[in-house]
């Protein structure tokens, strides 16, 4: 039998294609580049693209992914070709490099034309007025604690304060066993320990490095943490090799039962627990100077995201931003990346089902998130120049008040 194909039936054919690609040619792509999708479970963050795309007809996401250290060198060849993606997932230390480029788009308006509740949000990174960056999930750094190497030194309770923390590092401290109380990673390779491991007592208590948007190095609270520092360090209760010491192997000391104490990101808890099951450790917040009473700032790394100023898509861009910030959303990719939430109202899954998390985020709840070198410039070159002074005061050379002069007049030559 032959069909025979009416010409109203090929009119109609036509219409409907003609109608679907029209629909296709409208569809916006944005270009989203990051290094997330390779440390998240496979697959999940593209589901929250497909997810994103149901629920906005009309915008297609693309994901550009790769390692953190060639999405940083894409992103940098990007700002300077003008040919970044349109969302960038960004560390809060290149934003300064990138906003003097005109690289990232300023999502004050954005904020105010969407009404968006800014209360909802963990932080607003801001350069010069510019709101250019949000962290999705952030990564805390509290204090891990060695219990049984606690309970041996005879530490029934664990510090809160400094006064505490250097007489339970004394305590925890056996020279002759190669175990001491803390830990102190200084190298230059890898600066980040002046983040970490220094200036986290001074954000802990509510202090600052900075004033009015310039390094006050020279001032109470930072010299005072070095002072601290250096008491730790004449009573011997900092582990050897300071000067050359990375993350990495202070990590795998106070895995291997060598240090009583350690602050580190809590993205390694998982990695503590597979390196060493039968460790028994717990997690506090960064012990405080007597009599501080107020929010413990909390040291922290995040996956931070922000908008091209090059885009011709900002507000299809925009609305990304906003879906990953939204309250569902955000606690879903956290609990993927096992990570706290970049929306204060979002409540990540493992916070119910595993005690040291649950505790971290209890932890998280009555603090803030603090890291004045987040939007700094060249802040890994700041961290290195502390550094430098820090190791000749630990080395006996310069006192604490010597060493904040000098970084300060390191410090101002960058500003």
């Amino acid at each position: 039998m032959t069909f025979r194909i009416k010409p109203a039936m090929l009119k109609i054919a036509a219409a409907a294609w003609l109608l679907g690609a029209t629909a296709a040619m409208a569809d916006t792509t944005l270009e989203f580049t990051q290094w997330w999708e390779p440390e998240l479970p496979a697959g999940s963050l593209r589901k929250i693209m497909d997810d994103f795309e149901a629920a906005n007809p009309g915008i297609k996401v693309t994901l550009v992914s790769g390692p953190y250290a060639t999405t940083r060198d894409q992103i940098s060849v990007g700002a300077a070709t003008g040919t970044l993606s349109d969302v960038v997932g960004l560390d809060g230390a290149w934003v300064n490099n990138l906003n003097a480029q005109g690289a990232l788009a300023d999502m004050n308006p954005m904020m105010d034309a969407s009404k968006f509740d800014k209360a909802q949000v963990a932080d607003i990174i801001k350069v010069d007025g510019k709101a250019v960056m949000f962290p999705v999930a952030s990564f805390v750094y509290p204090v891990f604690v060695n219990l049984d190497l606690a309970a041996q030194a005879g530490v029934t309770k664990l510090p809160s304060t400094r006064a505490e923390f250097l007489e339970a590092a004394k305590k925890m401290t056996h020279a002759d066993k190669n175990q001491y109380g803390w830990v102190l990673p200084l190298s230059l390779q890898t600066p980040s320990g002046v983040q970490n491991d220094m200036m986290s007592w001074v954000w802990a208590s509510g202090q600052s490095m900075m004033a009015n948007g310039k390094p006050a190095l020279e001032g109470k609270p930072v010299v005072d943490m070095l002072t601290f520092v250096k008491s730790l360090n004449d009573a011997g209760t900092i582990s050897p090799g300071i000067a050359t010491k990375t993350e990495q192997e202070k990590v795998e000391e106070f895995v291997n039962d060598r240090v009583g104490m350690m602050i580190d990101s809590l993205a390694h808890v998982n990695l503590i627990r597979k390196r060493n099951p039968k460790l028994n450790f717990d997690l506090i917040p960064v012990p405080v100077v007597e009599g501080y009473t107020g929010k413990r700032g909390l040291p922290y790394a995040s996956w931070g995201i922000g908008i091209s100023a090059a885009s011709k898509h900002q507000e299809e861009a925009w609305k990304l931003v906003q879906y990953l910030m939204s309250e569902k959303v955000n606690a879903k990719l956290v609990s993927l990346a096992n990570a706290f939430p970049g929306n204060v109202n979002a409540k990540p899954d493992f916070v119910t089902s595993d005690k040291a998390f649950a505790k971290a985020f209890e932890i998280f709840k009555t603090g803030y998130l603090a890291n004045e070198f987040t939007g700094l410039p060249v802040a890994e070159d700041l961290m290195t120049q502390f550094d430098v002074q820090a190791q000749k005061m630990l080395a006996g050379e310069q006192s604490p008040e010597q060493a904040a002069t000098a970084a300060q007049k390191g410090w101002m030559a960058k500003f």
